[in-house]
């Protein structure tokens, strides 16, 4: 059995569909609907030269653990990110429709274990980032 997932896109009869709710899937976290660049390649703060000058300090295999996602990835709704182009880098949640700016370094706090972290937030008691302390 085939189970059927719910598509906003369909909601209202095609010749409607654009008028009535043209970006029907705006925001919605399920399975790959829409453009996901961040799923076609996978790039980190080591291969990324402004990120690596920003964590001066970050050993390489620390950098080869930190996301960086592409330009134009729409992020989730109500997941936590943090944007290493931010001096102050403070993290946020995400809104419906946020998307990564071409001079953003958005990093996905689901995808970094929180002691690396909270060192990526400047946080810099040993007890928070296990034993190493901040950048």
């Amino acid at each position: 059995m085939t189970q059927k997932v719910y598509d906003p896109s369909t909601k209202h009869p095609p010749e409607y569909q654009q008028d009535m709710n043209p970006d029907a899937a705006a925001g919605i976290n399920y399975g790959t609907l829409g453009r996901h660049p961040e799923k076609d390649r996978h790039r980190t703060a080591y291969d990324t030269k402004e990120a690596h000058r920003l964590l001066d300090g970050f050993t390489d295999d620390l950098l080869k653990q930190i996301p960086i996602l592409p330009a134009g990835s729409r992020l989730e709704q109500d997941a936590t990110y943090i944007d290493l182009a931010d001096p102050g880098r403070t993290e946020f949640t995400a809104t419906s429709g946020m998307e990564v700016g071409a001079r953003s370094l958005i990093v996905p706090k689901s995808e970094v274990d929180y002691q690396l972290w909270n060192r990526l937030r400047g946080v810099t008691d040993p007890a928070r980032t296990g034993g190493v302390q901040g950048t």
